[in-house]
């Protein structure tokens, strides 16, 4: 029979032929917990025991998976993000730690103390809307997104959090589902690589969606429409904020001016570099 313990040092020792030790380490880790249904802790105080034959073939299963590429996420089907888990489904891009800074941004432009509308654009896994939710109790959020099943997944997510009554989610374009609407702030994580990035042949990008990830020759094309029309859905003072590449932020502060936003600045991510562009449509 196979421990624990020895059947994590086979899953490190198997994913470290394809990425770094370190990554291979935290890999191993979250599939074995997800096998075990148990927590980082309780995997560590039981090592010594041995691993049940069907949960040995379920991990090797899984390691295999990874080594050919896929991520870990679509492997679990969770991902932490904020303060909760996610579901995760190859529908929806993977939430990343990066996009916080997104959250962290709207929330220093959200009072508490008001009742407020927001609506998030591309919502994906509906991480931002189901993060601005759960810390604006007073706030209700539309959640909008172009794929169907990108749009169920949000709303299992939005009903497992408990926060459907708040967050709804439409299906649809950017703006088409809210047409005539206004709100107090727009967000988005929209597609900003551009589409020929080598990047999106490589690693995890590889599996997510690629009409979540690229958008035109330079990356901007679903920015400049979001950017573009989003005054018209703003109540006066009200904020919008993407998330954009690190190398985009003077080219979509641009974007912000020509629409007539004012208050414009460009925030910079975990490791300092440009991510998240603010603007205020004039009161």
């Amino acid at each position: 029979m196979l421990s624990i313990a020895a059947a994590r040092r086979a899953a490190i020792t198997a994913l470290a032929a394809h990425v770094d030790v370190d990554e291979a380490r935290v890999d191993a880790d979250e599939l074995l917990r997800h096998v075990l249904g148990k927590d980082g802790a309780w995997v560590f105080a039981h090592g010594d025991e041995a691993l049940a034959p069907d949960a040995v073939e379920r991990l090797a299963a899984l390691v295999a998976a990874r080594a050919a590429g896929r991520p870990v996420a679509y492997l679990t089907g969770r991902r932490g993000f904020w303060r909760f888990d996610l579901e995760v489904t190859p529908d929806t891009l993977i939430p990343r730690a990066d996009t916080e800074c997104l959250v962290e941004q709207a929330l220093a432009r959200l009072p508490v103390d008001r009742t407020l509308r927001l609506l998030d654009l591309g919502t994906g896994t509906g991480a931002i809307a189901l993060a601005l939710a759960t810390e604006r109790p007073r706030a209700n959020v539309v959640a909008v997104d172009l794929s169907p099943g990108a749009a169920a997944v949000a709303r299992r997510n939005a009903e497992r959090l408990r926060l459907a009554d708040r967050v709804a989610v439409r299906e649809g374009g950017w703006f088409a589902p809210v047409a005539g609407e206004r709100f107090d702030l727009i967000i988005s994580n929209p597609p900003y690589i551009e589409q020929d990035d080598p990047h999106l042949a490589a690693g995890d990008l590889r599996f997510e969606p690629r009409i979540a990830l690229a958008s035109g020759a330079d990356g901007l094309g679903d920015l400049r429409l979001i950017v573009r029309d989003a005054p018209a859905h703003l109540r006066p003072g009200g904020w919008l904020l993407v998330e954009h590449g690190w190398q985009q932020g003077a080219a979509v502060r641009a974007l912000f001016d020509a629409a007539g936003f004012i208050d414009i600045g460009t925030e910079r991510d975990l490791e300092g570099r440009d991510r998240v562009t603010r603007g205020c449509r004039p009161a």
